[in-house]
């Protein structure tokens, strides 16, 4: 399994596709692994080289406790595989990642897609009841130690949403989404310390001039809801996208409809 030395750490990354296709760059969320792209993978390497990477402290990857920066692991693994330009795909703080990587080395990125994602430096935003409710829950179990009851509790805000039942969810998806969180409870113990970018992305935003696609599910939280909005009136000329009967994770719950959007929109632009 491929591996690259960074300092204080090896990124664990996987490339599928004809490395002389135009390339992607897929970043998970946070509550997930690299794992979380497998359905969308065998598709988009029929006309790109896909490259996806676990970041620090997250599937394995394996990180000292030492001060890192997302952005600069990420342009390591793209000069690693002689990728000169990219379109980064991230979902959540994935996203977040590939909004850094916009603003600050525009040179490197030929476009970007986020995926219940919003810029760093973003304001907080209050949350609903129901939403402060299952954060109490995930605050609770984190401070108790029990990982598994905090991922679990993690999976029922951001794959369920606050405003869907559980067992309205297909089980195969739910399962899957546990399955991608869980996996990360190897890595609690590991303490890298992401360096912030400054300044942050939220007022950078506006100067992004590469084709951007801003994507939401219909049951995504509160400030993901309005990160979207603030990204697709920001970003010029951006594309939105809501995708139906989803939360926080589109790609892995309904991957055909997220692919029907994102294909499209990689051909119109090129990419």
């Amino acid at each position: 399994m491929p591996h690259m030395e960074v300092p204080g750490g090896r990124l664990y990354y996987e490339a599928e596709g004809q490395s002389d296709n135009p390339a992607l760059l897929l970043i998970h969320a946070g509550i997930a692994t690299l794992r979380m792209w497998d359905p969308l993978v065998s598709a988009l390497a029929e006309h790109h080289f896909v490259v996806r990477f676990d970041t620090r402290g997250f599937g394995e990857t394996d990180s000292d406790d030492v001060e890192f920066s997302n952005c600069d692991d990420a342009l390591r693994l793209l000069d690693e595989l002689g990728i000169e330009r990219v379109t980064v795909i991230g979902s959540s703080r994935g996203g977040q990642i590939a909004l850094d990587l916009a603003v600050e080395h525009s040179d490197r990125v030929a476009g970007i897609v986020t995926i219940g994602s919003g810029p760093s430096g973003f304001p907080e935003v209050e949350l609903t009841d129901a939403e402060d409710e299952i954060f109490d829950t995930i605050d609770a179990t984190w401070a108790a130690r029990d990982w598994p009851a905090s991922m679990d509790a993690e999976v029922r805000l951001w794959a369920v949403g606050p405003l869907r039942d559980p067992g309205d969810i297909d089980p195969d998806f739910l399962e899957t989404a546990r399955t991608l969180n869980r996996f990360n409870i190897s890595k609690v113990d590991e303490n890298p310390v992401p360096r912030a970018l400054e300044p942050p992305a939220f007022d950078r935003v506006v100067d992004i001039e590469v084709p951007a696609l801003i994507v939401v599910g219909e049951y995504d939280i509160t400030p993901a809801l309005m990160q979207f909005e603030y990204l697709a009136e920001q970003i010029p000329e951006a594309d939105s996208v809501r995708i139906d009967d989803t939360a926080h994770l589109p790609t892995v719950e309904r991957p055909g409809a997220f692919l029907t959007v994102l294909e499209p929109w990689l051909s119109k632009h090129a990419l």
